[in-house]
Parts: structure tokens; sequence; C-alpha cells
């Protein structure tokens, strides 16, 4: 579906932007709200449910990408150290392996963390609606 895609990217735009997660979804949902019909709103936030992962690995991913993705950069690193000083292009594989393995973290978690912040908006436009201020 084109529009949970195109709301997961209006989500990592707002990720960008260093504010609160209240702002966030204040922000967010003036934009959803503005280009999204409720109805559709309601077809997305149903798909996002069943698209979103309920294991322990992908919640940690979600609140502690960087956390994850941190000894993954420091193999990397090290293998870098280690293939410079001694000589051994042997060592530059575990600069290439932990780099991609933590480009790879990194990617998901923010990917996670973007379809929360959509569920979050969604979930807080369906309140508003049932209780207005």
């Amino acid at each position: 579906m084109p529009e949970l895609e195109r709301l997961i990217l209006m989500a990592e735009d707002e990720l960008t932007q260093y504010s609160t997660d209240a702002r966030k979804i204040e922000k967010l949902r003036q934009k959803i709200g503005l280009s999204v019909p409720l109805a559709e709103q309601r077809k997305v936030k149903e798909e996002l449910l069943a698209e979103m992962p309920t294991d322990a690995i992908s919640k940690l991913l979600c609140e502690q990408r960087q956390t994850v993705a941190l000894p993954f950069w420091g193999i990397a690193g090290l293998g870098l150290l280690l293939g410079i000083s001694s000589m051994q292009p042997l060592d530059f594989l575990a600069t290439i392996a932990g780099g991609a393995i933590a480009i790879f973290i990194q990617r998901r978690g923010w990917r996670l963390q973007a379809k929360q912040l959509v569920l979050s908006t969604l979930e807080e436009i369906e309140e508003r609606t049932r209780n207005p201020v």
C-alpha cells in the first residue's frame, strides 16, 4: 500500500527533528489529518498493526537501536585498526562485516521506530475523534 509507505516516510522525516515524541506526534498528526481520509487511516492502522513485529528483538531494536548496533561499530573499528597496524588484509573483513551488520541494525531500528510513531499518531487521531477536546 503506497499510503502506508508515504506515512512511514513522513514519520522518518519527523524522526530527524530533535524534539520530544509528543511534538513529533503533534506535527505528524496535522500532516496525516490533512492528507489522509479517516477511512484510509483506519485501513492503514489495521495494516500497520498486522505488520508490526511482536518479538523481543524487534522491540529492543525499536527502542534501543543505537545501543544494539554499538558493539558492531566497535568490531568494525577494531578490524580497521588491526588491519592498518599489522598490515593484515584479512582483518578488514571484520571491518566490512561489523559495519554492514551495524548499518542493517540501524536501518531496521529506524524503520521500526517510524512505524511505531505512525501507529501512535493514528491512535491519537482516533482518540481525538472519539473524545474531542
